[in-house]
């Protein structure tokens, strides 16, 4: 069963039809919105600052979210897909972003929204993405610009993640 935990008097909020993994970690200062999924070993753990996640979200496996202590709490946007083993620290990610497996982003950084962050990359603290951006590499620089194949990619990503959920309530 996933761990949900109560700390310093905060209790995770969640929305209609999000789905836990059984060894999935929410703590704390946690809102998260409808249709949210949160994957194995993945950790969500809002005890030193707020994470509010938005609708369609999904928070895949060993992926970590945190924030930093009286500094940066975590905004993520609607239709965001964080791919396994990815970190997002202390940060902006706005709607409509595809977050790659084992990005690490930093605290105060602003990814914009229809945004791509490679696999690997590291996003540097207070680095601003510009909206429609592909970034890549470490430090990440912006590469180019999406098309509207990679937009449709990242909406197709956050649909389907709902639906994965589907078969894992099913057994």
């Amino acid at each position: 069963m996933s761990i949900i935990k109560s700390v310093r008097g905060f209790t995770p909020k969640f929305g209609e039809n999000c789905f836990l993994a059984d060894n999935a970690v929410v703590i704390g200062e946690v809102i998260m919105g409808n249709n949210c999924t949160v994957w194995f070993n993945a950790v969500v753990r809002g005890d030193v600052n707020s994470i509010t996640i938005g609708d369609n979200s999904n928070i895949q496996d060993g992926a970590i979210i945190h924030g930093t202590y009286q500094k940066s709490k975590t905004v993520i946007g609607k239709n965001v897909s964080i791919a396994h083993n990815a970190v997002v620290h202390g940060c902006t990610v706005e709607d409509n972003v595809l977050i790659g497996m084992g990005a690490i982003i930093m605290d105060d950084a602003v990814i914009g929204s229809n945004s791509v962050i490679a696999a690997g990359a590291i996003i540097l603290p207070k680095t601003i993405v510009e909206p429609g951006s592909i970034y890549a590499g470490v430090p990440a620089k912006r590469v180019k610009s999406i098309g509207e194949d990679m937009k449709e990619v990242i909406l197709r990503t956050a649909r389907n993640y709902p639906m994965y959920a589907e078969w894992f309530k099913q057994v």
